[in-house]
């Protein structure tokens, strides 16, 4: 499968890394074609690995994944290309956080809005879904380094075959249980799990550590 990453950073990092690991064509994204982190990222890993603008990512990936910093997130996206992103499934791992007043981040947008919608809502030909964003990317790629792998992801999104499509990519790629990932509904639940945030961080900082994740008990 080919694969859009949108960043550079270490969550587009290390999703781009493990889906080259799975024997996926992986281009990461940048505002700049010629990117130093990503041209560092495409020299490590091999001939599958190849770099490029927004544009040029989205136009190559059979399915997208938003992993810039969410402040960005529509600037990037609109750099992509309404017409690269149309009909394509986009995996919104970003999350609005605002660090203009320091640590903790408060959310820049909440409560009745939230950036998996507001992607969903500027681009409506885009199948947004919302997932990944709610634990530490060393956790994306392999859900069996916590707990065996029994622990929960969330996921939602107005298109119910690209959710399950995603929800197959991570069972055989990254090692989620199927029934622990639990669909939310459509993407006005992003409002929910991007609201998890300031939770994850305050016990990121009480943990000393991000390999942690939420299980939801019945």
């Amino acid at each position: 499968m080919k694969i859009g990453i949108l960043g550079t950073g270490m969550v587009g990092n290390t999703l781009a890394t493990a889906f080259i690991a799975k024997g996926h064509e992986v281009k990461m994204g940048s505002r700049d074609a010629t990117n130093e982190k990503a041209a560092e990222w495409t020299k490590a890993n091999g001939k599958n690995a190849s770099q490029g603008t927004f544009a040029d990512a989205a136009q190559f990936g059979d399915i997208l994944f938003n992993c810039t910093k969410g402040e960005h997130s529509l600037e990037a996206l609109n750099a992509a290309g309404e017409q690269n992103l149309a009909e394509k499934i986009l995996v919104d791992v970003a999350n609005p956080l605002d660090f203009s007043k320091g640590m903790p981040p408060t959310l820049s947008l909440v409560n009745d809005t939230s950036l998996g919608e507001t992607i969903q809502n500027t681009f409506p030909l885009t199948k947004v879904v919302k997932t990944l964003n709610t634990l530490n990317c060393s956790l994306m790629v392999d859900a069996n380094k916590l707990a065996n792998g029994d622990h929960n992801l969330f996921i939602c999104g107005n298109d119910e075959d690209a959710k399950q499509k995603v929800k197959e990519l991570l069972h055989d790629n990254f090692n989620w249980k199927t029934e622990n990932i639990i669909d939310l509904g459509d993407i006005t639940n992003s409002r929910g799990t991007e609201q998890l945030l300031p939770i994850w961080i305050r016990l990121w900082g009480a943990l000393g550590t991000g390999d942690f994740n939420f299980k939801i008990v019945r």
